[in-house]
């Protein structure tokens, strides 16, 4: 029986498993509590032998300092892991994506500092998803991804509101976030679902829905939480001091606004968010003098201290609610507390409600599944819930209420009538409730299921190429390595049409294959670097950094390094640059195939030399503008990102797949390899090097090869490899 390490992402909000704050803001919804249930009960399955929650460090005296842990140890096999990103503030969700990519390069680090790969990952919304998607294809990892919220439907929805395609794009980073959900689609082993309503309604919107292989899971509710009411009533229950205090917290809070306390309860509970739809359920109590007489009313909008403090949006709805309470005088009968604990008040609320014979009410149209709904529905509550999306498949599994249309508030009141007003629909109602939640929505089943998906996709790989056959795992070698050379390409390994000593160089790069890994490091970009692959007879490549340092790819497939990208955009004006410099003479800007977005490439005049070198320094320094300048031949001038050269991204390497630069061997032969023989590496030149190295032999590092090209290169590595012991010792 296999048993599974699962890596879990899920980079936005605030996540913590102790005292979690659900509802405090739009980013710390149902998906969060969704993933910390997951990752709880994931961890008590047999065949799981680790499970890790990845997601966001922050250190901002805004929030709590234990957002700053680094590894939150949940029992013996769960943890949440938090990797530092763009910065240490906390950012809203939609301010993340640039940082992603910092994120995966942190998370490949402590894998491989755990020397502990992942059976499969597991990414949660499109950022998350984003994540476990570069993470699955570098290790060669299955991947599960969950949407949770789709942006082309909130796109639909924003738009039916009124907000203009610009200002959502501005709000919302929204073409990104489609982008990556298109991709998932296709990229994803298996998509794991709450509803069939997510696939019909929302993924539908999608190009490559077709594309996907779709798996329905419902979450659960923690049943040792969410229990029925009348338990409190057995003799052999006994409640622990926690919930005693939480009960009686949920009691005075509730009853200290009502006047007759002892009515039914109508209740909801969500975040202060426009969708919930709180609104339409103050005007059906406010309007019906006949419910207000039978019930009162307490809704729970997230959790606030000073509404004036709050974001725009949530305090437009929080103080909407209040105007709508003194519009409809419901003073002594609407409670609207200010906070709520989400694993200990909230499962007391519920009963609380239970117990005074009320009514649960999701006013959300169209909710893709309906947490609060299964967890109501636990603890012996009635619902009233909208006939779209997932509370209309809930209901009709468990018959434990009435679906109607949520955004007529004359609806809302006369079902409310109907179950308050009639004890035999009332109970059947609310035992249904509960034994549908018990038998249909529990995680000790999602934990079944899953694991049983798990099984399947892995008997799946063991006997057939299969679902994973796309994916290179090149990660893999990268972190198991032992040794990386990374080599000049142009007058080091090959020159026109001598490509002297290059057979038995890649004879023994493939001898050595478990162990080394092998890079170029070359001034072409990636299209002619693919020409020379097609042109020579080169071994294989791990690694390729083409336009002199400006581009990092692995495989021959050019996957790109992501974070590379990132790393060097900082600071980077392409178009600032390109317009400064069509004033400075004597340059002519390259044609766009030369050009490309972290190269910005010119020709120069004959008469181009060290003064006017120096003069293009000094108007860069003027105008504020910061670049690496190169001069080839003295005829082809690249301006790349100050960040971006052969050296640079030999050092970045190092960093990203944790091997010492002491375990690394570059070869070169002309000035513009210098950046990356210098230092802790190792150097190579070769014979038939250039002038300008001559003042690399004051280096111990360096060797100079008694032999050109591919022979000198092997020579070097040989000289390397007996005086340092450099193979079987990565430390």
């Amino acid at each position: 029986m296999k048993e599974y390490y699962i890596q879990l992402y899920s980079p936005h909000g605030l996540i913590r498993f102790n005292d979690p704050e659900i509802g405090r803001d739009k980013d710390t919804g149902g998906q969060v509590k969704y993933v910390l249930e997951m990752l709880e009960h994931l961890s008590l399955h047999p065949q799981v032998r680790k499970v890790d929650l990845f997601t966001r460090k922050i250190i901002d005296k805004r929030v709590s300092s234990s957002y700053e842990k680094e590894v939150e140890v949940v029992n013996e096999k769960a943890r949440i892991i938090r990797m530092a990103c763009g910065g240490n503030m906390y950012r809203p969700k939609e301010t993340l994506w640039d940082y992603l990519d910092e994120f995966i390069d942190k998370t490949i680090r402590f894998i491989d500092e755990e020397a502990d790969f992942p059976d499969i990952v597991h990414g949660h919304y499109a950022d998350g998803n984003y994540l476990a998607g570069q993470i699955s294809e570098i290790f060669g990892i299955p991947f599960l991804a969950t949407g949770h919220s789709l942006g082309r439907n909130k796109k639909n929805i924003l738009l039916q509101e009124g907000m203009t395609e610009e200002k959502i794009e501005e709000k919302f980073n929204m073409a990104r976030r489609i982008a990556v959900e298109e991709n998932l689609l296709k990229a994803a082993d298996v998509m794991v679902v709450s509803t069939q309503h997510i696939i019909d309604t929302q993924y539908a919107l999608y190009d490559n829905v077709n594309t996907a292989e779709f798996k329905v899971i419902a979450p659960g509710v923690n049943d040792e939480l969410f229990y029925p009411f009348y338990r409190l009533d057995m003799p052999s229950f006994k409640m622990s001091m926690e919930q005693e205090q939480a009960l009686y917290r949920i009691n005075s809070d509730i009853e200290r606004f009502l006047f007759n306390p002892a009515k039914p309860l109508i209740l909801s509970i969500g975040r202060a968010d426009k969708r919930k739809n709180f609104e339409a359920i103050i005007q059906s109590y406010g309007q019906d003098k006949e419910l207000q007489a039978m019930a009162n009313l307490a809704i729970f909008a997230g959790v606030r201290k000073d509404i004036s403090q709050m974001p725009d949006d949530e305090k437009d709805i929080l103080t909407n609610l209040l105007l709508l309470l003194d519009k409809y005088d419901l003073y002594g009968k609407m409670a609207i507390p200010k906070k709520n604990d989400p694993k200990l008040e909230v499962p007391e609320i519920y009963r609380v409600a239970a117990r005074k014979k009320g009514v649960f009410v999701n006013a959300t149209p169209g909710e893709n599944f309906g947490l609060t709904i299964v967890e109501a529905a636990a603890c012996g509550l009635p619902i009233i819930a909208s006939p779209t999306g997932g509370p209309k498949e809930i209901l009709e599994q468990c018959d434990n209420g009435l679906l109607v249309d949520v955004e007529d508030p004359k609806a809302i009141a006369e079902a409310l009538k109907k179950i308050i007003s009639d004890s035999q629909v009332w109970e059947k109602y609310s035992t249904n409730g509960i034994v549908g939640a018990n038998q249909l929505y529990s995680w000790t089943s999602y934990a079944n299921k899953y694991i049983e998906l798990l099984n399947e996709l892995f008997q799946k790989k063991n006997t057939e190429e299969g679902s994973l056959s796309h994916k290179t795992a090149y990660g893999k070698k990268l972190a198991n390595a032992e040794l990386f050379i990374i080599s000049d390409l142009d007058g080091t390994l090959v020159e026109g049409d001598d490509s002297k000593g290059l057979k038995e160089f890649t004879q023994w790069i493939a001898d050595n294959k478990g162990k080394v890994v092998f890079g170029i490091a070359s001034g072409r970009n990636r299209y002619i670097t693919e020409q020379a692959f097609a042109q020579y007879d080169l071994p294989k490549p791990d690694i390729l950094i083409c336009s002199a340092g400006s581009e990092i790819f692995y495989t021959d497939k050019f996957i790109p390094d992501k974070g590379w990208e990132s790393h060097i955009n900082y600071q980077w004006k392409r178009k600032e640059l390109q317009a400064a410099l069509e004033k400075f003479p004597g340059i002519y800007l390259q044609e766009e195939a030369a050009q490309w977005r972290f190269k910005l490439s010119y020709y120069v005049d004959a008469h181009f030399d060290e003064d006017a070198m120096a003069d293009l320094y000094k108007f860069l320094d003027d105008h504020k503008l910061r670049a690496r300048v190169l001069l080839t031949d003295n005829k082809y001038l690249d301006l790349l990102p100050f960040r971006a050269s052969k050296g640079s991204a030999v050092r970045y390497l190092s960093y990203k797949w944790k091997m010492p630069l002491e375990h690394f061997i570059t070869a070169g032969n002309s000035g513009n390899d210098k950046d990356m023989l210098k230092g802790k590496a190792k150097g190579i030149v070769v014979s038939n090097y250039s002038a300008e190295m001559e003042d690399l032999k004051k280096y111990h590092s360096i060797y100079f090869t008694k032999n050109p090209m591919g022979t000198g290169v092997l020579e070097g590595i040989h000289h390397h490899i007996a005086k340092e012991q450099l193979l079987g010792s990565k430390n």
